[in-house]
């Protein structure tokens, strides 16, 4: 769902006081890209499960358990660590900032597309969650459309 005119100059006005508090942290933050950042992230996961894949053995070759059992937790978390990454990708492919958006938090960027029909074929489903679909069906409901029951 795109900012409302209100929500823009808020948003514009948080930026602007930002950059004169601190110029340098608002030019950092403004030059992220984030296939970069899922990049790092995923680095970060495939070295996480390495080291992990390697202390399991060690352990088990030292015969000790504690080894063993870190090498197994970190091997678990770095895959859930690159499986949110993932997920996230999937979920979020715009990654284009909303009008008056420039920083480029994840959360001020335009919503997500509407649902998708299932007899459209080679286009992903799109999640949404219980209270979206509440308010959807509350407001066919009031509107008297179909679905309403």
């Amino acid at each position: 769902m795109p900012l409302s005119e209100h929500e823009q100059r808020v948003l514009e006005q948080i930026e602007r006081a930002l950059y004169a508090d601190d110029p340098k942290f608002a030019a950092t933050v403004r030059g992220i890209d984030p296939r970069t950042l899922r990049r790092r992230r995923y680095i970060r996961a495939i070295v996480g499960g390495v080291i992990g894949i390697v202390l399991l053995p060690v352990g088990i070759a030292v015969q000790q358990l504690e080894i063993s059992v870190g090498g197994f937790v970190l091997m678990l978390l770095a895959f859930l660590y690159g499986a949110a990454t993932w997920r996230q990708t999937r979920e979020r492919p715009d990654t284009t900032a909303a009008p008056g958006v420039t920083i480029g938090a994840p959360e001020l960027r335009k919503g997500r597309p509407g649902p998708v029909r299932k007899n459209q074929p080679g286009r992903p489903r799109v999640k949404r969650g219980f209270i979206q679909r509440f308010e959807e069906r509350w407001d066919r409901r009031r509107d008297g459309g179909p679905g309403g029951n």
